[in-house]
């Protein structure tokens, strides 16, 4: 079967600190939209909700950010925003999601109006830690959800661009996932990264991680190189496989312990001799998770009451706001065993 690959491109993380933040955030996601070609109409609502988006997180959060990225599918494109912060978190998220609902006197019409103008959209929340909030606006209408695999990247402090990458394939049931982390930061680690997810999504579908490490390998000559982590997750064999080199973190959580995939040391780029390839069984309902070392290892899903049973992408949005440290590149991929 063709391999099929979905880009999503991480456009800009804004902060929500001050009352000009919902302005940029409009200004951004409305840019996005007319870039992708939305009518008049629908570029409208898209600049709507992230208006409201955004004046909810200023108005009632702490260390508000959020991220306007694209997706896109065959014959179709979205605007989507990964909306952040740090708390005071909510204990009733549906009541919250109501018009006029507030808790602070205020209007409470952020969450309820983009819910309505979405796609698709969910949140979680845990009171005093914060809420995490996923909106995706298609140019057309549909139901389409993201599907069930997650990447977000993060560019590190005073830096434009993000020299971390992710991407995935899909070949009938298997998923392939890669995991990027560029060399150094900014635009020259990016150019590797680039680099890496184009030769991972051309061609065909290879199921070996091992020897697609070994293709990218050549095609990072002539670049500083990355760190790759490969993973392939089979549900008809209930299995994964996974090679890697260099410093990318890759875990397996089936809901009771989480468990360390160990990469192969080396530069993918710069002739990585030696990449072990290993499978092993994969539990029906396990997370499993690639980070760079732009986020902690400390990260515990059992601190997020329900989270690990939600979407990929609230997991994936929650832990680089907690685990994603701001002096380097940061990115995560999450997809699900089934």
């Amino acid at each position: 079967m063709e391999a099929l690959n979905e880009p999503v491109e991480d456009i800009a993380w804004i902060p929500v600190e001050d009352e000009s933040a919902p302005g940029s955030v409009r200004r951004a996601a409305s840019a996005l939209a007319r870039r992708l070609g939305f009518d008049e109409h629908r570029a409208g609502e898209v600049a709507i909700a992230a208006t409201e988006l955004a004046t909810n997180l200023y108005r009632h959060a702490v260390a508000g950010a959020i991220l306007v990225r694209l997706r896109r599918i065959p014959n179709d494109a979205a605007v989507e925003l990964v909306v952040v912060d740090a708390g005071p978190g909510m204990a009733d998220l549906a009541a919250s999601s109501i018009d006029h609902h507030s808790t602070s006197g205020t209007l409470g019409i952020g969450l309820g109006a983009a819910m309505r103008l979405a796609s698709w959209f969910d949140s979680h929340s845990v009171v005093g830690r914060g809420t995490v909030t996923i909106a995706t606006f298609w140019r057309q209408p549909t139901a389409q959800r993201p599907p069930r695999i997650a990447a977000i990247t993060r560019p590190m402090n005073g830096e434009a661009v993000c020299g971390d990458a992710c991407a995935y394939r899909l070949d009938g049931e298997a998923t392939s996932v890669a995991l990027v982390d560029g060399l150094g930061h900014g635009e020259i680690a990016a150019i590797a990264a680039r680099a890496a997810v184009r030769a991972f999504t051309a061609g065909e579908s290879d199921p070996n991680p091992a020897s697609t490490l070994k293709r990218l390998d050549q095609a990072l000559r002539g670049t500083r190189g990355a760190a790759v982590a490969i993973v392939r997750i089979d549900p008809s064999s209930a299995s994964l496989t996974f090679a890697g080199v260099g410093n990318v973190a890759a875990w397996i959580d089936d809901g009771e312990r989480r468990r360390a995939l160990v990469s192969s040391a080396g530069i993918v780029g710069n002739n990585a001799r030696t990449i072990r390839e290993v499978t092993v069984p994969l539990a029906p309902r396990s997370l499993v998770l690639l980070h760079s070392d732009g986020l902690s290892s400390k990260w515990d899903l059992d601190a997020y009451p329900g989270l690990r049973a939600r979407d990929p992408h609230l997991v994936a949005a929650t832990l680089m706001r907690d685990a994603g440290v701001r002096r380097d590149d940061a990115s995560i991929a999450v997809a699900r065993a089934s």
